[in-house]
């Protein structure tokens, strides 16, 4: 796995466990992130507002399925379980600030509840 893959599993591990202030300190002061059909916010004063809100929300199982790296973007998808036993598929699309050292600049995110 690349370091970028590798970055972004720890995001997404840190995601899933409540750490915002990994993810916070590994985005850029510009950040845009869409949860699509859902909610946007612009800056990061705006993000880490989300972030206390998802937080709140409690820890999450994951398993990721895909980490896929390009230059500046990549892509996870996999499958998130709620302790209140909702299931939910995602995929989050990242461009980085740059190549070296890189912060995530954008996060588009796709989340689709799961019947079991």
């Amino acid at each position: 796995m690349t370091e970028k893959g590798k970055f972004l599993e720890k995001i997404n591990q840190a995601y899933a466990s409540g750490d915002t202030e990994y993810i916070i300190q590994n985005v850029t002061d510009d950040i845009q992130w869409t949860v699509h059909g859902d909610f946007s916010v612009s800056g990061k004063k705006d993000f880490i507002e989300g972030m206390k809100k998802m937080a709140g929300a409690g820890s999450f199982e994951i398993e990721i399925e895909n980490i896929i790296t390009h230059g500046t973007s990549a892509s996870v998808n996999g499958i998130m379980k709620s302790g209140e036993n909702y299931t939910f598929a995602f995929c989050d699309v990242y461009k980085f600030s740059g190549f070296k050292n890189p912060k995530i600049k954008e996060i588009s995110s796709y989340v689709i509840p799961i019947k079991e």
